[in-house]
């Protein structure tokens, strides 16, 4: 999953938890080990992978969550 496809993030957490992961109506889609904490993850939301370590001042991951962590429902 990718910054770039996120458009709100809920609730606070950090790095390497597991989160839920909904469509626009609410309904879980998925659950995944996030690799950002909430606060980070609101900065980078619906931003391409690039353009990341410029926002946060350090290179994370190229993926939000990576799909060998990701359980879809």
């Amino acid at each position: 999953m990718l910054a770039a496809g996120i458009k709100v993030v809920e609730g606070e957490f950090e790095s390497q938890e597991t989160v839920q992961l909904c469509d626009r109506n609410g309904n879980e889609i998925a659950r995944g080990l996030v690799n950002y904490n909430s606060e980070d993850l609101q900065k980078i939301r619906g931003c391409h992978s690039r353009d990341i370590a410029g926002i946060l001042g350090y290179a994370g991951a190229e993926t939000v969550i990576h799909r060998d962590n990701l359980v879809l429902i």
